[in-house]
């Protein structure tokens, strides 16, 4: 049932757009009346102006730190196949959930299959053939772990509404999603590291709901950040969620203390902690206030960082919101 899906069906739908029709394309969504607004401003899920290109560079540098995989899905504005199953993801829960905690999203706009051509040589993609929406999964080293076609995963032919089938679907992401890692594995491989760099283990614990968790990842993945941290740190991230014995670990170096995530450590190179994200108010999970940043920059004075006074006064300006003016 490729006839909603391919170059044929858009090309048509543009040249009988407006008048009334008796009958429609085998799968298309119904078409309701549109109105002035929504006829001046269709709904696009696929920016047509984005670089593909660097989206997914973006997208395979947040895999690797993250341990999750690139879904690339390809599609069109003029796709009403498309347009279901973006839905399909965004609203039924469990699928919502699978791509929140382990894929990084990126949507490609193949216009009228005359874009981003360099992009489906390169993955091995057949979109003509196989039509849209289409599905690849990148490993975090940017190679191809598959490339799914989307007509086996909708619901049967005569089922009503149409559109996918949320279980194939799911079963589908989790066949593909990354395996799990181990949170004592993944811990004792960065002490190991700093061990043989003579450097400190610079820990935090997030998850993939934690906004504020994302909010120090984002900080710390930051170019002029990272590379300060890099002089003194290997960073590691325990994912209480995705991580087998990620809350155990947790509960373990914070006694049971923590105050919730991002909770934060500072090791040497045998494992021993030095200092952690409690102060004397409690958790400051990403300095955000004067008083969490001050109690930051006591935690790198206190563990004996490598980091000049100079590194330091870079990372406390990048924290420091600007002054408000009048």
């Amino acid at each position: 049932m490729n006839t909603h899906r391919s170059l044929l069906a858009a090309l048509l739908t543009v040249v009988t757009l407006g008048a009334t029709m008796a009958t429609s394309f085998a799968g298309d969504p119904p078409a309701a009346a549109p109105t002035t607004k929504d006829a001046a401003k269709p709904e696009l899920i696929y920016s047509e102006t984005a670089d593909a290109n660097s989206d997914i560079a973006a997208a395979l540098v947040r895999a690797k730190r993250n341990n999750t995989r690139v879904l690339l899905q390809w599609g069109a504005n003029w796709c009403g196949w498309c347009k279901w199953f973006h839905a399909s993801c965004k609203t039924d829960s469990s699928l919502a959930r699978e791509l929140r905690y382990e894929y990084e999203v990126v949507l490609i706009d193949v216009g009228q299959f005359d874009k981003h051509q360099d992009l489906t040589t390169k993955y091995g993609v057949d979109l003509k053939k196989n039509g849209v929406p289409f599905l690849t999964v990148l490993a975090a080293d940017g190679s191809v772990v598959i490339n799914q076609e989307s007509s086996s995963l909708e619901k049967p032919a005569d089922a009503s509404p149409k559109g996918h089938d949320v279980a194939k679907v799911l079963a589908f992401f989790k066949a593909n999603q990354a395996p799990a890692l181990n949170a004592n594995d993944v811990l004792a491989a960065a002490v190991a590291s700093a061990k043989s760099q003579d450097k400190l283990v610079f820990l935090h614990f997030g998850a993939p709901w934690c906004g504020w968790c994302h909010r120090l990842e984002d900080w710390m993945a930051k170019p002029e950040i990272a590379a300060i941290f890099a002089k003194a740190f290997v960073d590691v991230k325990i994912d209480t969620d995705r991580m087998s014995n990620g809350e155990e670990v947790l509960k373990t170096h914070s006694q049971g203390k923590n105050g919730g995530i991002p909770w934060c450590e500072i090791l040497d190179g045998q494992g021993t902690a030095l200092v952690n994200s409690n102060a004397s108010s409690g958790n400051i999970g990403f300095p955000a206030q004067p008083e969490e940043i001050a109690w930051f920059v006591q935690m790198l004075t206190k563990s004996n960082a490598r980091i000049s006074a100079e590194d330091i006064a870079v990372l406390q300006a990048s924290l420091t919101p600007p002054a408000k003016t009048k």
